[in-house]
């Protein structure tokens, strides 16, 4: 397993060691062991998959309270996959990270607990698996806006979007005590 460490802290790209053949491709994508080795010590209480037709962008979401880590991986198709720190104290605050996923390399991005996550579907279909370190909870839910011109997030197809995620507040609108903190 390899395991890329990027600028927003907590923010990890995870390429799992993948044992191909002419019968097709295997590879572990989760171990309690192997991932707290690599610095994800949360457990995981959910998962989640969405399917989602070309251009949707799905987010950008985030739980306050109840911050979610989300481990990320494509089951079908192609996906841009961002995380954005909105971490009230982070050094990063602000700063977003961008990988592209896909069914084919089964690479991961995991978006720990207090940064907004969001991901448009690249494929005319894309499946995406994530599994969760809170469970979903309807009051906690939050979003930012997809488009906001400070974080300047270059999104590569025309976007499809729901209703709540094309009237997001900006993350200069959203009240500072609605964020989450940030611990080293």
């Amino acid at each position: 397993m390899k395991v890329e460490r990027h600028a927003i802290p907590g923010v990890l790209s995870i390429q799992p060691a993948a044992f191909t053949d002419d019968r097709g491709t295997f590879y572990e994508s989760w171990s309690l062991e192997r991932y707290a080795a690599a610095g994800m010590p949360e457990e995981f209480v959910q998962d989640n998959i969405s399917r989602s037709a070309r251009g949707v962008v799905r987010g950008l979401h985030f739980q306050s309270p109840h911050a979610q880590g989300k481990l990320i991986s494509v089951l079908q198709g192609e996906i841009l996959d961002v995380a954005v720190d909105i971490r009230r104290g982070s050094p990063t605050f602000g700063q977003w990270v961008a990988i592209k996923l896909d069914h084919l390399t089964g690479a991961q991005f995991y978006v720990p607990p207090g940064c907004a996550h969001g991901f448009q579907a690249l494929s005319d279909a894309a499946v995406v698996h994530y599994k969760c370190t809170d469970s979903y909870r309807p009051d906690c839910e939050r979003s930012l806006l997809w488009s906001d011109e400070a974080l300047s997030i270059r999104w590569p197809l025309e976007p499809q979007l729901s209703a709540k995620d094309t009237d997001a507040p900006r993350l200069r609108e959203i009240d500072e005590a609605a964020l989450p903190s940030f611990t080293p």
